[in-house]
C-alpha cells in the first residue's frame, strides 16, 4: 500500500510538471492573437507563481487541517479548471484571472508532498518525484508542437492538457479511501514528529536558523535559471536564433526532457554519490551549456546548449530539497521547506520577468548572458551554505545554539 501511495505522487507530479511549461512554448503563438507586447508572457507567469508563493506559505497548514489527499485531489482539480478556461479565454485579461487559480492549485501540494518525500525516504526518491514532474513539463509542449504543426489552434492544445488533467482528477477522486488509510498512520506518525518549533515559534522563525538565509537565495536562483530558460527559450530560439515555432517548441520541450532524464539517472547516481556533489555538478554542467549558447555557433548548437542546461539543471533542485532535513534537523524540516518552496516560486515569478522586459528593450539574444549571471550567484550561494554547514546539525547543536 506505500508503494502505491509513492505513485500517486508521482503521478501528482506529473499533473505539476504538465501546465509549468506549456505557456513559455506557447506564447509565440498565442501572443499575436491577444495583441500584447512579448513582455507579457512574464506578468502572467508572475501571477501564476504568485498563487502558488501563498498556498506554499499555507500549504502546512492546509495539509494539517484537510489531509494531504483531498489536498492534492482539489489542487489538480483546481489545475484541470484553470487550463481548460485558458483554451476558452477571449483575451489576456481572462489569461491573467484564470493565472490564479492555476497557481493556487500548485503550492500545497507541492511544498507539502516535497517535505514527505524528503523526512520519509531516499535521495532517489526524491530524484524520482521531480523525474515524473519533468515528464509532465516535457508532455505539455510536445502536444502543443505537434498542434501547432499540423496547423491546429493552441487552443485545442490546452484543451488536451486539460483533458488529461481532469482524467488525474478522476484517479484521485477514486484513490480517496486510500490516502485516508495511508495517511492515517502516516499522519499519526508526522503529528507525533511535528516541528515543535512550529508551537513556540512564530512564522518567520525559519529565518533565524543558521544557513537558511543563504539556502534560500541558492533556491531562488536555480528557479531564475530553470524558469527563465523554460518561459523565454522558445522565444529566443524564434527571435534570436530564427527557427520555426513548432520546431522551437520541440526544443523547449527537450529541455524539460534533459531534465526528466537528468534526474532519472542521478536516482541511481544518489547510491554513489552525495547530494553535495550533485549539485556542484549540475551547476558546472548548467555553466557549460550556457558557454554553448554564447558562442557564435549553427543554431543546431543551441539545442546542445538547451540539453546541457536541463542536463545540470536535474539534480540540483531535488538533492538541494532532500538535503532539509539533514542541514536543518527534521524539527524544522516542514517549516523550512514551505519557505524553501515560497522562495522558489518567488524566482520563478520576478527573474523570468525581468529578463523579459529588459529584453523587450533591448534583444532576446541576451538571454544567454542572464542565465550566466543566475548561476554565478547559484554557485556562490550553494557553496556558501556548504560552508556554514561544514558540521552535522546535532554537532552544531551541541556547540551553540541553531541560530544564526
Amino acid at each position: 500500500m506505500a508503494t502505491f501511495f509513492l505513485i500517486l505522487i508521482y503521478f501528482a507530479f506529473i499533473s505539476l510538471g504538465l501546465p509549468d511549461s506549456l505557456l513559455g512554448a506557447t506564447w509565440p503563438v498565442m501572443q499575436p492573437g491577444f495583441a500584447v507586447p512579448y513582455s507579457y508572457a512574464g506578468i502572467a507567469s508572475m501571477v501564476i507563481s504568485g498563487g502558488t508563493i501563498v498556498s506554499s506559505l499555507l500549504s502546512g497548514r492546509v495539509i494539517r487541517r484537510f489531509g494531504t489527499g483531498k489536498v492534492t485531489f482539489v489542487s489538480v482539480l483546481m489545475t484541470a479548471v484553470a487550463l481548460l478556461g485558458f483554451s476558452l479565454a477571449p483575451s489576456f485579461v481572462w489569461i491573467l484571472a484564470l493565472a490564479v487559480p492555476l497557481g493556487l492549485g500548485a503550492g500545497a501540494v507541492d511544498s507539502g508532498l516535497n517535505e514527505y518525500v524528503a523526512e520519509h525516504y531516499q535521495a532517489r526518491h526524491m530524484s524520482w518525484l521531480h523525474c515524473f514532474w519533468g515528464i509532465g513539463a516535457m508532455t505539455g509542449p510536445l502536444i502543443m508542437a505537434q498542434l501547432i504543426a499540423h496547423d491546429h489552434s493552441w487552443r485545442s492544445g490546452y484543451q488536451i492538457i486539460a483533458i488529461l488533467q481532469f482524467a488525474l482528477v478522476g484517479v484521485l477522486f477514486f484513490s480517496l479511501p486510500l490516502w485516508k488509510k495511508v495517511g492515517s498512520a502516516v499522519g499519526d506518525e508526522a503529528k507525533s514528529e511535528a516541528p515543535a518549533a512550529e508551537k513556540t515559534h512564530g512564522l518567520l522563525f525559519p529565518l533565524q536558523i543558521r544557513g537558511v538565509k543563504i539556502a534560500l537565495v541558492a533556491f531562488l536562483f536555480y528557479c531564475g535559471v530553470e524558469a527563465t530558460m523554460g518561459l523565454w527559450g522558445g522565444s529566443y530560439l524564434v527571435r534570436a536564433r530564427g527557427l520555426e515555432p513548432a520546431t522551437a517548441a520541440v526544443w523547449v520541450s527537450a529541455f524539460y526532457g534533459s531534465i526528466t532524464l537528468g534526474r532519472l539517472i542521478a536516482g541511481f547516481v544518489t547510491l554513489k554519490v552525495s547530494n553535495r556533489a550533485l549539485i556542484r555538478i549540475g551547476q558546472g554542467i548548467i555553466v557549460g551549456g550556457v558557454v554553448v549558447l554564447f558562442l557564435p555557433l549553427p543554431a543546431i548548437f543551441a539545442l546542445i546548449g538547451f540539453l546541457l542546461i536541463g542536463l545540470g539543471c536535474a539534480p540540483i533542485f531535488p538533492s538541494m530539497l532532500h538535503e532539509t532535513p539533514v542541514r536543518f534537523g527534521k524539527e524544522n524540516a516542514q517549516m523550512v521547506m514551505g519557505f524553501q518552496m515560497a522562495v522558489a516560486y518567488i524566482g520563478s515569478t520576478f527573474l523570468p520577468p525581468l529578463f523579459g522586459f529588459i529584453a523587450n528593450a533591448t534583444s532576446l539574444a541576451l538571454l544567454p548572458l542572464f542565465l550566466l549571471v543566475y548561476a554565478a550567484l547559484l554557485l556562490f550561494s550553494s557553496e556558501r551554505v556548504n560552508a556554514l554547514l561544514a558540521t552535522p546539525v546535532h554537532a552544531r547543536e551541541a556547540d551553540s545554539p541553531h541560530l544564526a
